[in-house]
């Protein structure tokens, strides 16, 4: 259960640190700038724990396409960005392959 909970932690910690890094109009406001650092490290801080248990494709990719689907929303709800149906149809195969890796495959540790 703990390293689900850190992969959980360290994916939200990186759509924070990219969240940030939209609002940080290129590095020249310093607070959002000390947001996509903290974010960043501390994803990368928390995936290093995880990796201790999984294995680092399973972990990269889970890592990785939960950060696209979690920053799309992000940019929909907060930056007013929008999606259309293509962009949906793109980020699809994605949730499927990570599903499949998960939950198919023999790479998830049960």
């Amino acid at each position: 259960m703990r390293p689900y909970l850190l992969l959980a932690g360290a994916m939200a910690a990186e759509v924070f640190g990219t969240s940030a890094l939209n609002v940080s109009q290129g590095f020249t406001r310093p607070l959002p700038t000390v947001g996509v650092f903290v974010g960043y490290a501390l994803s990368f801080y928390l995936l290093s724990l995880v990796l201790e248990e999984f294995p680092v494709g399973l972990v990269y990719a889970t890592w990785s396409a939960v950060g696209i689907v979690g920053i799309t929303l992000v940019g929909v709800v907060a930056f007013d960005e929008g999606v259309d149906v293509a962009g949906v149809l793109g980020i699809g195969p994605v949730v499927a392959g990570v599903y499949v890796l998960n939950v198919v495959s023999g790479m998830s540790p049960q």
